[in-house]
């Protein structure tokens, strides 16, 4: 599997505290069948975390990289950043302060969870102007996604990618969160599952255990999409896998678009 969000850094916001818990976050990752991590950590959050590309967020990456090829060698660890999305953003990915994911023109982006749905239709819409794409961080936890999930259908139609969180699916972040996460995937919306991980006890790397308990009700060649397919063609620039749909009441199917 591959994990393409994570706050496995340490010491940069709220996730790792030290490398300690960034090792152990990548030893349950791959105990757990995860190959690769794309570190996101939080950036351009006004008032809390900036973590702009520059010279302290290359080294604290290096040295994290370093370590952790020493102390978990399964695991191969790729830059990102989670996007807080503000006026600015367009404007920081055209100066090169925002990294997207690996190098590729993938951006993840999250918006505060109240936050109006025309200010996200519109700064997606820039983003993808300046010629990145968007890549939504946990769609379902969002209140007016949570209103309206048909709002994600026509993100889609857009060309833009969701990314769901293994732990709505497991009830993680309520009731409201799990029931549109459920919804998304049924109606084929999710370009890809990710961990959203803190920590090494609590919302961790673990992605076992959400696969597992979808395959119970959803097809291998599904999820392996959505936990590995996708998630490798986003770290390597490539369009992701789309699934046939031609409208957002109909009944999910497999088919993949030509």
């Amino acid at each position: 599997m591959i994990d393409i969000h994570t706050h496995i850094l340490p010491g940069v916001d709220d996730g790792a505290r030290d490398i300690y818990d960034s090792i152990e976050m990548a030893e349950l990752a791959y105990e757990s069948g995860t190959k690769i991590i794309v570190a996101t950590p939080h950036c351009n959050i006004p008032g809390l975390y900036d973590n702009y590309l520059g010279e302290e967020y290359v080294r604290n990456f290096q040295d994290a990289k370093e370590i952790l090829k020493r102390e978990v060698p399964g695991i191969t660890l790729l830059a990102g950043m989670e996007v807080f999305t503000t006026e600015d953003v367009p404007r920081l990915l055209s100066d090169g302060k925002i990294f997207p994911i690996n190098r590729t023109k993938y951006v993840l982006m999250e918006f505060d969870f109240r936050e109006n749905p025309a200010f996200a239709h519109r700064l997606l819409k820039r983003v993808r102007e300046v010629r990145a794409i968007p890549v939504v961080a946990h769609a379902e936890r969002y209140e007016f996604i949570q209103d309206d999930p048909e709002i994600v259908y026509r993100w889609r139609q857009e060309g833009y990618e969701i990314q769901v969180n293994k732990g709505s699916f497991m009830g993680r972040f309520g009731r409201r969160a799990q029931e549109t996460a459920y919804e998304l995937l049924n109606h084929n919306l999710v370009s890809a599952i990710a961990s959203d991980a803190h920590s090494p006890l609590q919302r961790t790397t673990c992605m076992a255990d959400a696969y597992n308990d979808l395959l119970k009700d959803y097809p291998r060649e599904y999820l392996d999409v959505l936990f590995n397919t996708n998630p490798q063609r986003i770290c390597n620039g490539e369009k992701t896998v789309q699934f046939r749909k031609i409208s957002f009441r109909e009944p999910y199917g497999w088919k993949e678009n030509a």
